[in-house]
């Protein structure tokens, strides 16, 4: 329902915002839809919405969930070139993708980084 307002956003001449795609992404995560969680994410600079801290949240956690501890650690690598800062709730669900996928080393290091 969610996906479905969403995209219903153009045709009501609405612009998206960091809002209705955190809303949006989270969702997907909910409905365990990690591919469309980053289809999202990927299109938010055409949109020009700049994430934030919580959206990289939103889809590092669908791709925890979608068992996608590699586009999860892009993403949380990919935060500083963002200026953003990873907070717990963005470390946590990045160690829980590695725990998650048997990457227990790399759990690790994050946890003690």
């Amino acid at each position: 329902r969610a996906l479905n307002l969403f995209e219903a956003m153009p045709k009501a001449k609405v612009n998206p915002s960091v809002i209705s795609y955190s809303a949006t992404i989270s969702a997907c995560e909910k409905a365990l839809n990690w591919k469309k969680a980053l289809a999202l994410f990927s299109a938010m600079p055409k949109a020009k919405v700049t994430p934030d801290v919580i959206i990289y949240s939103a889809a590092i956690s669908a791709c925890e969930k979608g068992g996608q501890w590699e586009k999860a650690l892009n993403l949380f690598h990919a935060m500083p070139e963002a200026k953003l800062s990873p907070d717990a709730i963005t470390r946590n669900s990045t160690i829980s993708a590695f725990e998650k996928a048997g990457q227990w080393q790399k759990a690790l290091g994050l946890f003690w980084a």
